[in-house]
């Protein structure tokens, strides 16, 4: 029988920094006044890249970074540790909303399969150990219904320009070879991804930076954007650009409604076994998620760990955060179970759970914006698929407000903005019913081993912008 531990940790910014909080860098906090070539404001990977661009383009440029909590609070510090392919939203919508039909989208893709060796080889340059391994990616398919949604999903990837080498389907003994998930029909396979340990990710981005002379501010929240004027608590900043790198915490600054912070949850287990792992294979640590509507994502730790991360309860009313990640039980329960339902027979112990918010627009759609006219920008609305989307998104950013014209800066979610949120409690009943309609039709698949998709989930991904 399958034991769960009780009581694991919970919280405290999640495992990836929490393990790292004995050693991890500090920086201190802004006060009086100060004028700078560039402020960014957000001290995740996509203020963190956007400072280290800058600095290659020009080292002699004066780069400051404002993060309200710590460097990793939000995002970046929280996330499953995906450096994946994918990008920030519906390809579809962005192939339209550019007038340039299909190649814009496949420029799109692309770039984000570009931009996991790029991240790689910068990690390696700089001498960045972040665990990373470039493994790939499989999703797993536990229903005929889920298997048919792969197949459809591989033909709608090479549609937008991947190809049979970037991603393929397995059978079933196909992919038990690669993990052996007891109740898989069979998968994809991605080639173009890599699992890393998110919060050394940020560290070592960090740590880069101050050798290059950005300065980081931590505990230094900027309370208002007013042309080239960054106002703190106790200071403030003449900016010549300024860059909102902020994304689900974004609100106070670019508007509640334009984005809003859903929420993910995560547990880790505790080292498995020798004899377990043997059972489980994994040997080729790759990400693995699953064709479910309430899917999950995980990885393999260096440490031979297995996080596994899924929604739990997706969204607080009036766009809350959620603090430091303290997560429901009922939400790791939940989690634990999926996890005892891949592996059956094996023994886990849960060692923490934690919970964080992704920035999410109306389509889910994520855009880059600059303006010349009050030297303003922003990256967001990543929706889970941030990593990558802000390595590729802070460089851009760059691009754009230093005037270099690049295979970036003409991508079709460059200036792309969707319709606001709705106000409260709509969009709170919205996104909470959407994920209950996602639920029931998971459940529905399951106990009717239906061999089509259910038309709950049809709908809902249809109301949610979903659907390409």
């Amino acid at each position: 029988m399958t034991a769960l531990a009780a009581t694991p940790r919970n919280g405290e910014l999640g495992f990836w920094m929490a393990g790292l909080a004995d050693n991890r860098p500090t920086y201190p906090r802004f006060t009086g006044q100060d004028s700078v070539d560039l402020a960014i404001i957000g001290g995740g990977y996509t203020g963190l890249w956007a400072a280290y661009f800058a600095k290659k383009l020009d080292p002699s440029l004066s780069v400051a970074v404002f993060e309200a909590e710590q460097i990793g609070y939000g995002a970046s510090g929280r996330n499953g540790g995906w450096l994946s392919a994918m990008p920030p939203g519906n390809r579809a919508t962005f192939a339209r909303a550019s007038g340039r039909g299909l190649d814009a989208s496949r420029a799109l893709q692309q770039e984000f399969v570009a931009g996991v060796d790029s991240v790689l080889n910068i990690l390696q340059a700089e001498g960045i150990n972040a665990d990373q391994h470039k493994g790939g990616a499989l999703v797993a398919a536990h229903t005929k219904a889920g298997h048919g949604r792969l197949v459809t999903r591989r033909d709608t990837d090479w549609k937008y320009g991947l190809t049979e080498d970037d991603v393929h389907l397995l059978d079933r003994d196909e992919f038990q070879s690669k993990i052996n998930i007891s109740t898989v029909h069979g998968g994809l396979f991605y080639k173009h991804c890599a699992r890393f340990h998110p919060a050394k990710l940020v560290y070592g981005l960090a740590d880069t930076l101050t050798s290059m002379g950005v300065k980081i501010y931590e505990g230094s929240r900027v309370d208002i954007v007013d042309g080239k004027i960054l106002t703190l608590a106790n200071g403030r900043v003449s900016a010549a650009k300024t860059f909102i790198c902020t994304e689900g915490y974004s609100g106070q600054l670019l508007g509640k409604r334009t984005l809003i912070p859903i929420n993910s949850s995560m547990i880790v287990t505790k080292p498995l076994s020798e004899e377990a792992w043997q059972q489980i294979g994994w040997n080729g640590l790759q990400c693995l998620s699953d064709s479910a509507h309430t899917f999950i994502y995980s990885q393999r730790t260096s440490d031979g760990r297995i996080t596994m991360g899924g929604r739990g309860v997706p969204y607080r009313y009036g766009s809350g955060t959620g603090g430091t990640g303290s997560t429901a039980q009922s939400t790791v329960d939940l989690i634990s179970t999926k996890l005892r339902s891949f592996f059956p027979g094996i023994h886990f112990e849960v060692d923490h759970a934690w919970s964080g918010v992704l920035g999410v627009t109306r389509d889910w759609n994520g855009g880059v914006h600059w303006d010349p006219a009050s030297g303003i920008g922003s990256s967001t609305g990543y929706a889970g698929h941030g990593v990558t989307a802000a390595y590729v998104g802070g460089r851009t950013l760059v691009e754009l407000a230093f005037g270099q014209e690049t295979e970036r800066t003409t991508l079709p979610w460059v200036g792309y903005r969707a319709r606001k949120w709705e106000p409260e409690p709509i969009r709170w009943l919205g996104v909470h019913g959407m994920y209950r309609l996602f639920g029931l039709a998971d459940q529905w698949e399951e106990r009717r081993d239906s061999t089509k998709t259910s038309l709950l989930a049809k709908f809902g991904s249809r109301l949610a912008g979903l659907h390409e």
